[in-house]
């Protein structure tokens, strides 16, 4: 598995062995006309970073979290992004071709937050990299005013169908041990993170995909006595990977930080520049937004707007007012109405669905407000977190009517699923936490739905849950025995006219470095759209 596209011209081994002594150094070549990057104006020698001499450690804060994201069209856009606890002038991304030759110069954004809980503020730089080739290797370097540059590869999106490799999990805290217990003295961690959120990370670097989908949950900085240090543990630890391949991620209720922005998203919304999305407020950009890569279109959704559950720092349910599930109608209408989209995903944290008995349980909310567009616009597949182990269902369309909406599965076959039928939901909650549920599974399947929730609690203001138990005859696959791993997606185009395949492989990550097993492999497949827009013609119905 690759993440380079079938056309890519340059590798990610190229790229390193272009960049030569001159990465190692923190010094870059101008480029040669014959070498630059095509439509690029040479750069000015003031463009470019200094050598590591020109480093002052006390007066200038180095180049951390290094990590990429997406624009909405994924074989032209891609931002490049760090963090820094001071202002810092001149931040800048410099774009190298296949040679190792830097030709372009992009200033970054800068964006910050003021910590509530330590009144420190962080301020991330974000490089907008627009105009790219598609299917097309590149090298960069995050710089600003006296550091030294962190090096990155990248790849942007096929134009077009193509084959493309995505991964996903959720719910990774971090493997740092970042609090001291006052009653034994021992170095504890306090964002329900373990030593297998490191492994997880190298688990999929091993896969090497061209994105990876993170289903929120992301470092639990919520719960930790600092917020600030947790989250750049989370990068420190995850930038090996997100500097060369962009991660995209969707909010979780462990994102909502007490104090920080009107509903508690702004450490989120500021490390992450996600692709604009029109009608967001201040309160609520960057937490919903969708990008397309390939014949792929991803959603990527906030879930704590309709969820009952009280499960952050505070109680927000409804934030958006309706205007997410307004957007979200229009995304999903748009994606499936398109020529060019045969997939659409949705990334999101809580659940639908979930055999774990005293866990989270699925939420009502989730199936009254995003189940139905899903069924009635045929979203293929959604990927989520919350409950922290690997489950999935047959593919659902409708529900029973009762109390809570039971899905209906479409179809029971494990092994190869029609998508045109139903959704498949998938729980890929193994990213590292110390508290997984695999081994919570109710035997025989029921499942616990979250149906509204009480009065705050006097002490705590937390809203306890109400739960209805129901049969689970949507649950497909469980994994009982480990729990840590993550979900990998290969995409096949298929042919014109006919039909494409998403081959989804779970792996159970075993141990250090990233090690893998694989639990179990499924296919997913439907029609193209070519192919169903050819059907449409001849007065057929796909």
């Amino acid at each position: 598995m690759t993440n380079q596209p079938e056309n890519s011209p340059v590798t990610r081994r190229r790229l390193l062995a272009g960049a030569g002594l001159a990465a190692v150094a923190g010094s870059v070549a101008l480029a040669s006309p014959a070498h630059a990057v095509p439509g690029a104006p040479a750069a000015d020698a003031k463009d470019l970073p200094g050598s590591l001499s020109a480093t002052d450690p006390i007066a200038t804060p180095t180049v951390d979290g290094l990590h990429l994201q997406f624009g909405a069209d994924a074989s032209r856009e891609i931002v490049v992004s760090w963090h820094t606890l001071q202002p810092v002038a001149d931040a800048r991304v410099l774009l190298g071709d296949a040679h190792g030759n830097f030709a372009k110069a992009v200033a970054a954004a800068t964006r910050s937050y003021l910590d509530a809980k330590s009144g420190r503020t962080v301020y991330a730089h974000h490089a907008a990299l627009t105009g790219l080739n598609a299917a097309t290797g590149y090298l960069y370097a995050a710089v600003h005013a006296g550091a030294t540059p962190e090096f990155g590869t990248f790849t942007t999106g096929p134009r077009g169908r193509a084959r493309v490799t995505f991964t996903s999990f959720g719910d990774q805290g971090t493997p740092t041990l970042g609090k001291k217990d006052s009653a034994t003295s021992k170095w504890v961690n306090d964002n329900l993170g373990s030593p297998s959120a490191g492994d997880t990370t190298g688990g999929v670097e091993r896969v090497q995909p061209m994105f990876h989908l993170f289903n929120g949950d992301l470092c639990y900085a919520n719960l930790a006595t600092d917020r600030i240090r947790t989250w750049w543990d989370f990068w420190t630890n995850n930038s090996r990977s997100a500097r060369n391949r962009p991660w995209m991620p969707s909010a979780g209720n462990h994102e909502n930080e007490l104090g920080n922005g009107s509903i508690g998203y702004a450490a989120y919304q500021t490390y992450f520049e996600v692709p604009e999305t029109a009608g967001q407020t201040d309160t609520t950009r960057g937490l919903w937004y969708s990008f397309t890569v390939g014949a792929v279109r991803v959603i990527s959704l906030a879930n704590d707007d309709v969820c009952y559950q009280d499960g952050g720092n505070s109680y927000v349910r409804d934030y958006s007012k309706g205007a997410q599930k307004a957007w979200l109608e229009k995304e999903l209408a748009g994606a499936r109405s398109s020529a060019d989209v045969d997939w659409i995903v949705v990334c999101m944290h809580q659940v639908a669905i979930s055999t774990a008995n005293n866990f989270n349980g699925a939420d009502l909310g989730i199936r009254q407000e995003w189940v139905p567009l899903f069924d009635k616009y045929g979203v293929d597949l959604v990927v989520c977190g919350h409950e922290h182990h690997y489950e999935r269902s047959h593919p659902i369309r409708g529900h029973e009517a009762n109390q809570t909406l039971t899905p209906v599965p479409a179809a029971t076959d494990t092994r190869t699923v029609d998508t045109t039928k139903g959704t498949v939901h998938m729980i890929l909650g193994g990213g590292g936490t110390s508290a997984p549920s695999n081994q919570l599974l109710f035997t025989p399947p029921e499942c616990r739905v979250i149906v509204s929730v009480g009065a705050p609690n006097p002490t705590t203001g937390k809203r306890p849950p109400v739960y209805v138990h129901e049969p689970a005859p949507w649950s497909a696959v469980r994994d009982a025995a480990s729990s840590y791993g993550f979900g990998a997606f290969e995409v096949d185009p298929g042919e014109p006219g006919g039909e494409t395949t998403i081959t989804a492989t779970y792996y159970n990550v075993t141990g250090l470095g990233g090690g893998l097993e694989k639990f179990e492999s499924f296919t997913l497949r439907r029609p193209r759209s070519d192919a169903r827009r050819r059907e449409d013609g001849q007065g057929q119905h796909g």
